[in-house]
Formats: C-alpha cells, structure tokens, sequence
C-alpha cells in the first residue's frame, strides 16, 4: 500500500516538473517580447522585463515611471490619441533621460514623413531641453525608429531645475493619407494598412544620471580628431545581431558577418569607454540575381546608451556592393553634452553605444528576399580614462558600465565614472528557452534515477487514490533645428 503510494506521487511530482519544463521551454521560444499588443508577430524584440503601461492623453491621469525601468506601451494615430503623457518625479540633481522606441506592427505602412517626437516638460507646459524626433525618412520601409528627450541639470540649464513632477510626451508626426501618398489607395481613402491608420507599439526607456561630486566646464571640447578612420580590415567573425535594443549583441574591435533580410532590423551594441573614439562601416554584400535600383535600402544609426540618436547614414542598391561609413564622432567625454549637435552632445556618457541596421523591405522586390550579407567594421581607438565623478548611481545601475573581452565580446568592465576607474567582471548568461528547457529535463532525470535509489518509503497511514489525482525614395522632412535627430540627410 505504501509502496504504491509512493510510486503515484512520484509519477505526479515528475508530471508536474515536466508540464512546468515544457512551459518555460515554450515561454523561451515564444516569449511574450516577441508579439505586438493585437497578438501579431512583431518585427521587434521588447525587453521582457518591460512593464505594460497605458499612456494618458492628458496630464492628470498620466501613470507615474520609475527610474532604471523600462516600459511597453502603445500609441494611435496622429490625431487620435496620437500624443500621450507619462509622469516623472525629479530631484534637483540629477539629470532625467526619457527615449521612445516606435515598432510599427506587421504589414504596417509607413510615409518619409512618419515619425515620433518625444519632449520633457515641466508642470507649466514648457520644454526642459529640445524635443527629440525621428522619421523613417527615404527608406519609407517600416522598422523600429527612437527619440529622446531629457530634463538636465547643472551646466548652462536655467529651466526645470527643480525637483517636482514633470511630464514626458509622446507623440506621432506625420502628414497622414492623401492621394498622392503611400498611405492612401487610388481613390484617396486611408488604408486601412498605412502608417496613418495603424497602432505603433512603444518601449519607453527612463534613465537617470547622478549630479557630480564636484563641477566641471560647462564648454564642449573645441578641437579632437574628426578626420574619416580607415575602415578596419581582417577576416571577419560571425555574430547574429539581435532584434531589438534589449537583445543587442555585443561586439567590440574588429571586423564582424552577419546576414540581413529586405524589411529587418538588426541591433549591436559597442562598449566604448570614457576618452575612446568609436567609428563604425557596414558593408552589404552583392546579390545573385535581380536588377533595378533601390535609392536608399541600406540604414546605419547610432545611439548612445540611453537610446540618444547619435547620427546614421544611409546608402543605395543596385545589386552590387555597397558601403556605409558613420561621420567622425568626438571621443567619449562628459563636456561634450554642451555642444549643440547630436552627433557629438550624443557622445556624453561610456557604455554600450547601440548599432543598429535596417534594409529597406522594397530590395525584395528587384532582388528576392535574400538574406543579403552583412559586414560591420568596428573601431574604438584609444585607452579608456577614468570618467567624471559622480555623487551617486546611475539608474538603472549599470548603463555607464563597459565590458569588453580580449576576443573583443563582453568581459572585463571600465566602470561608469566614480574617480577610481574601477574595473569589473561581468558575467554573461545567454540561455534560450530551448536551452533550459534540456538543462531541467536532464535534471529532473538525474532526480528520477536518484529517486529509484533510495528505499522505498511507506506511508503511516493509508492515502486513498483520489488524494493523489491530478486535474487535467523622398528626401527626409527637414526637422527644426533645435529638434535632436535634425540630420537624415539620406
């Protein structure tokens, strides 16, 4: 009796450890990141810890966001409901970043004058810094584009100096349909597929920067090394970019392959360290077979680690090789906030500045679906420095961090600057859904034969069998200058 008691629950625990492999498996190859809001596939891989929050359409019942935390949130067309307001509570120190990542959904279409804004605001209405804007500009290919916008402190600022509630706002731009846009049908009516008349879903990053311990020049550097680098040269290393910015992989100094499909996005990310320079070539491969022109199907964008536009450069396709190299950044330092253009106020901060690729959907079209080959030539020159030192912790903690391993991936760190240039190990742990699916089932085998071992238990009193039942090509909109994301010249 005892005997068969025992034998059930064993064969319960197991069937119970074994629904719960087959479910973490399952949740790994369809993790919840990967769909939109609607339940369709998305072409973007949101951050799996992100919070689900619904943006206000006015500021009194806007949700509150937390430093260091990131958020899934969704925006409707301009018009309605196409502006939304989220809220923050500052101090008087620290300096407050706010980026929106836009992921139009599957079979979405989108106009050279789409786009996203995002600005910081006060409790009177008025902008803390310049909006941030992006636009999917000439490639009219839809793929997930960002904005920033950020509450700083210190320095030149004179507005939002206090602590208090500010806002941060999100809005989509655009003309909307006409006859004469990719938006309408024949006939000028909206379709019901374009930009102007679908739901954008969002990921919203707030990242907070600690004040100084003591202050520093309030003047961006006026000279550094903005000649073109030569491109770097070697036999390239496979890595398979990621999907989105959360998914990003990580590579250092070299040269880098990978593959990319007409209408994909591809996300890497670069640990540059305060004082380094970072320079950056993709190559797109030649094609087999189709013919005609694409006028600009190859996109090349740099971010800084708060998801800050940086610069991009775009490049065009006629089948045969083609090449895109970024314009000269200044090297990483905590002045180069006070300049006035993205390309080098981006450049404020170490940590992982974020490469990310996208080839327009329209080269399926004149040259298949491919993939096509992809090669990234990846510079940072020069030794890292210690960086400023800060009175307290970045949020989240280790977004100023940099790692890089001697084979150029992740692995020892220069840390965010403390007036030490502490130096760290960090560890990496990438295993898939699949991949711990097999790690527990070959525990949970190693428990069954360790379970058959042992004598046989009886019960002190009989267990009746119920007990043990288991229920069953136009050129970009020229944005206003003091808009972050001005230049897409492509």
């Amino acid at each position: 009796m005892g005997v068969r008691t025992e034998s059930r629950r064993a064969r319960t625990w197991h069937g119970r450890v074994f629904a719960a492999v087959a479910a973490v498996a399952l949740c790994g190859a369809l993790t919840p990141a990967a769909w939109a809001a609607d339940g369709t596939p998305s072409p973007y891989a949101f951050a799996e810890a992100a919070t689900v929050v619904r943006g206000a359409e006015g500021t009194t019942d806007s949700a509150r966001l937390e430093a260091g935390h990131t958020y899934r949130s969704s925006i409707e067309p301009s018009g309605r409901g196409g502006r939304l307001y989220y809220r923050l509570e500052l101090d008087a120190a620290s300096t407050a970043y706010v980026s929106a990542t836009a992921v139009p959904r599957a079979g979405a279409r989108v106009s050279y004058s789409d786009g996203l804004k995002v600005s910081l605001q006060d409790g009177n209405g008025r902008n803390c810094s310049p909006s941030g804007s992006a636009h999917f500009g000439a490639t009219q290919s839809p793929h997930p584009i960002a904005a920033w916008a950020a509450r700083e402190t210190g320095g030149k600022q004179y507005a939002c100096q206090t602590a208090g509630t500010y806002y941060a706002v999100v809005e989509r731009s655009g003309a909307g349909p006409s006859k004469a846009s990719p938006g309408a049908t024949p006939g000028g009516t909206a379709d019901p597929k374009s930009s102007a008349s679908r739901v954008w879903d969002l990921e919203i990053g707030y990242v907070s920067e600690p004040g100084l311990k003591e202050a520093r020049s309030t003047t961006a550097p006026e000279t550094w090394d903005s000649a073109t680098p030569e491109a770097l040269a070697g036999t390239p290393r496979h890595r398979d970019g990621g999907a989105g910015f959360s998914t990003a992989t990580t590579l250092g100094q070299g040269v880098w392959r990978d593959g990319i499909s007409p209408g994909q996005t591809r996300f890497y990310k670069v640990p540059v360290g305060w004082g380094q320079q970072f320079s950056a070539t993709a190559d797109l491969g030649s094609s087999s077979g189709g013919d005609g022109y694409v006028g600009t199907a190859l996109a090349l964008s740099l971010y800084n680690p708060v998801r800050g536009f940086v610069d991009d450069v775009g490049s065009g396709y006629d089948g045969r090789q083609r090449s895109a190299a970024l314009a000269a950044v200044p090297p990483v330092a905590y002045e180069n906030r006070y300049a006035l253009s993205d390309r080098m106020s981006g450049m404020r901060f170490a940590g992982s500045y974020y490469l990310v690729v996208h080839l327009a959907a329209q080269v399926a079209d004149r040259f298949g679906d491919g993939p096509l080959g992809l090669t990234l030539r990846v510079r940072v020159a020069g030794a890292a420095r210690s960086g400023p030192a800060y009175a307290g912790r970045p949020l989240p903690h280790d977004v100023f961090d940099v790692a890089v391993g001697a084979d150029g991936t992740a692995g020892g760190s220069t840390g965010m600057g403390n007036g030490a240039g502490r130096v760290t190990t960090m560890k990496l742990l990438a295993v898939g859904g699949i991949g711990l699916g097999s790690l527990l089932v070959l525990t949970l085998g190693a428990w069954t034969v360790a379970a058959r071992r042992r004598r046989p238990i009886r019960a002190p009193w009989p267990v009746s069998a119920e007990a043990e039942t288991v229920p069953a090509p136009l050129p970009a909109p020229e944005p206003a200058p003091w808009d972050h994301g001005a230049p897409r010249s492509w």
